[in-house]
C-alpha cells in the first residue's frame, strides 16, 4: 500500500481539479484564438495537464519534453538535461509549459531561456505546485496551482525514484523513505 509511505496528504484529489477548473478557465480568457501548443514536461505534468486541458476552451494543441535535473534523487543536481525534445516547431507559436513542480527553478528557467532562443512568440508558465522556499534561480510560475511548503512531496505525477506518481493526491513522502 503505499499509502504507508505518506506521512501526511497536502492536496485531496478534488482539490486539483478545483484548482485545473480555475486555471483553465483563465487559460481559456487569455489564450483565446491564439491556438497555443501546451509543452507538457515529462513524466511528472501528465495528470496534471490531463485535468487541466478538460477546462481550456479553446484550440489548444500538446507537445512533449523530457527535461530534468534530478537523475533519481530528492534534491536538484544543477545540471539539466533534454532527454526528448519537441517533435513541433515553436518559432512564432505562444507556448504554455505545463510542469508539476518548480522548486529550484533550475531546470525550468534553462527550458525557458532555450524555448525562447527558438523564437517562441511567448512563454507562459503553469505550474500545480509551486515551492519558493526551494528557489535558487530567479523564476516564477505565471499561473499557479498551490504554494507549497519546502517539504519532499510525491503523488499526482510527482515521483521518488519513479514511485508513486499515481497516487491520487499530493503528499508528503515519510522521511524513512527516501534516506534508507
Amino acid at each position: 500500500m503505499l499509502e504507508n509511505d505518506i506521512q501526511k496528504i497536502l492536496l485531496s484529489e478534488e482539490d486539483i481539479i478545483q484548482k485545473s477548473k480555475e486555471l483553465g478557465q483563465q487559460l481559456t480568457q487569455v489564450f483565446q484564438e491564439k491556438n497555443p501548443l501546451l509543452v507538457g514536461i515529462l513524466k511528472g505534468s501528465v495528470p496534471f495537464m490531463a485535468e487541466l486541458i478538460k477546462h481550456i476552451d479553446t484550440q489548444i494543441e500538446m507537445d512533449f519534453m523530457i527535461v530534468s535535473s534530478y537523475h533519481g534523487g530528492t534534491s536538484s543536481s544543477g545540471t539539466v538535461k533534454i532527454v526528448k525534445d519537441l517533435d513541433s516547431d515553436i518559432a512564432g507559436r505562444d507556448l504554455i509549459i505545463i510542469e508539476d513542480i518548480i522548486d529550484t527553478g533550475r531546470t525550468l528557467q534553462a527550458l525557458k531561456n532555450i524555448l525562447l532562443e527558438r523564437k517562441a512568440a511567448s512563454v507562459t508558465i503553469v505550474t500545480l505546485l509551486d515551492k519558493p522556499e526551494g528557489r535558487v534561480v530567479d523564476i516564477e510560475a505565471d499561473y499557479t496551482g498551490f504554494v507549497i511548503p519546502n517539504e519532499f512531496v510525491v503523488g499526482y505525477g510527482l515521483d521518488y525514484d519513479e514511485h508513486y506518481r499515481n497516487l491520487p493526491y499530493v503528499g508528503v513522502l515519510k522521511e524513512e523513505v527516501y534516506k534508507n
